[in-house]
């Protein structure tokens, strides 16, 4: 009875939408990239600029390219060593989930909140699904690699929100990324612009006081 009790209170929203790195994990892209940059002995601001670039624009985060040609593309402009594996690694390595955010997640699922991931992934995400197995804590997955879309698109939210059948002002969307928020309000959700564990609880209590 305790736990029904600590889970049966109610939320402003009906549907939680969550970024994964930097949100459910570390960071581990733009972590991963930092490291590879160092590693090289490259500029870390400069060689994010060109990684980035070549992720967004040159279609693997939607993808348009696979990983490989992604990794060519990189050495090619930038000059890094290492072998596709060698440098995958770097980046999946720091991926690492936040076990707090999961049981979040749960509580929410408990109360009747749908939950589920919108991230700007590659096919890394099935990969590391395939390790932690933490797609079974969400009602839907959505990744930029298979829907072609990502979300510097606002058009983005629009498609998950009629995908699921709710309206904006039935959802709420967290992100680590200030352009990502900025663009989801635009289109009407609420929003928690994810820094730290502690800005974030406080903001997810105003929408769900029992978690």
């Amino acid at each position: 009875m305790e736990k029904i009790a600590q889970t049966t209170g109610t939320c402003s929203v009906e549907l939680v939408l969550f970024d994964f790195g930097g949100v459910i994990a570390e960071e581990g892209f733009r972590n991963g990239l930092l490291a590879i940059a160092e590693l090289n002995g490259l500029d870390p601001a400069d060689f994010l600029k060109e990684a980035y670039e070549l992720t967004f624009n040159g279609g693997f985060v939607t993808g348009e390219v696979d990983e490989h040609t992604f990794w060519h593309m990189l050495r090619e402009r930038t000059g890094i060593k290492g072998s596709d594996q060698e440098l995958r690694k770097e980046l999946l390595s720091r991926f690492i989930l936040r076990n707090w955010m999961l049981e979040l997640v749960q509580r929410l699922k408990d109360a009747s909140v749908v939950t589920a991931i919108l991230s700007d992934q590659t096919n890394w995400l099935d990969e590391l699904d395939a390790r932690y197995n933490f797609f079974r804590f969400f009602d839907r997955v959505f990744n930029s690699y298979h829907l072609g879309k990502c979300k510097k698109d606002p058009s983005l939210f629009e498609d998950v929100l009629g995908e699921m059948n709710f309206r904006p002002e039935q959802s709420l969307f967290i992100d680590d990324s200030q352009d990502n928020i900025t663009r989801a309000t635009s289109r009407g959700l609420h929003t928690i612009y994810y820094q730290d564990k502690i800005s974030f609880m406080d903001s997810m209590l105003s929408f769900c006081p029992f978690i």
